[in-house]
């Protein structure tokens, strides 16, 4: 059976780990911390960490990503999307009406991830403008925080997994701003996984710095792919955290890392005397199709 470190029971990475294996038995070891769930694999104790990296509204979620280049020496073994559904769970005794709606009005603390709150930004000016935010470790835990403080008019931001754990009442479905809203997870691990369906396809994960002082040599990397018709996916641009004005960028390209192409376009980045490392070389999912 995979052991495999999670976010807490509940939360978005729970939903997503699940929908991955496809009903397949886990050994979950859920934690609060995202630093924990990287030096689960580093130490051991697990043999794959789940990671969110990416969301259609937020963006990269670059501390996660910094982790993979600046904390960990672990690679990437597979990419899949899931969508991140939230709604607005609590004690619904504590809002309900006479006519059996629930008064949104009295809410007073809202309590969430702090990517999942500004994903929700149009349901809480409509219907609870005066309630204050707070930013918490991850939707489940806002979930479990407002279950045990009743009676405060507090309400969290989550999935149904953690309204079903906690008995809580689902008090809005569905949010957030956009219909849209998906959240690309990566596994991270020291050995290839097996994962029980076909992927839509391979990817490469990259990190290239570039030499100092060297006018160009951005548009240089990017033509040794370009010219061999590779396809990126993404390219961005994150501090090297050594000196100001000094970046490392992300680079995925849709080909296995042993590809010709691709190990010829890395020998030509390098002759730039550009640094290329490999953060990965996975399958990829999509969803909902499946296949």
């Amino acid at each position: 059976m995979k052991r495999i470190a999670v976010l807490p029971e509940g939360s978005v990475s729970h939903e997503a780990i699940d929908f991955l294996f496809d009903g397949e038995a886990l050994d979950l070891q859920h934690s609060k911390l995202i630093s924990d769930i990287f030096r689960a694999v580093d130490s051991g104790s697990v043999q794959y960490s789940v990671i969110p990296i990416e969301n259609t509204i937020e963006g990269s979620v670059s501390l996660h990503m910094d982790w993979l280049v600046n904390e960990v020496d672990i690679p990437m073994q597979a990419e899949w999307v899931y969508p991140s559904i939230q709604n607005v769970i609590g004690h619904g005794n504590e809002f309900v009406t006479d006519d059996g709606t629930y008064d949104f009005g009295k809410i007073t603390k809202i309590l969430s991830h702090p990517v999942a709150i500004p994903q929700c930004q149009n349901f809480i000016r409509q219907h609870s403008p005066d309630a204050d935010l707070e930013g918490v470790n991850s939707t489940a835990e806002a979930v479990e925080i407002v279950k045990k403080n009743p009676g405060k008019g507090w309400v969290a931001i989550g999935t149904k997994l953690a309204a079903q754990k906690h008995g809580l009442d689902i008090m809005a479905e569905r949010v957030t701003d956009h219909d849209n809203n998906y959240t690309r997870f990566v596994l991270i691990g020291h050995e290839p996984v097996d994962i029980p369906r076909e992927p839509d396809h391979v990817k490469t994960s990259l990190l290239v710095t570039l030499p100092e002082d060297a006018p160009g040599a951005l548009h240089q990397v990017l033509s040794a792919f370009a010219w061999r018709k590779l396809n990126l996916t993404r390219l961005e641009s994150r501090p090297t955290k050594k000196r100001l004005g000094s970046y490392y960028f992300y680079i995925d390209v849709i080909e296995t890392v042993d590809s010709v192409l691709l190990t010829a376009a890395m020998a030509e980045i390098e002759a730039l005397n550009c640094q290329v490392r490999v953060l990965g070389s996975y399958p990829c999912y999509t969803y909902p199709s499946r296949k």
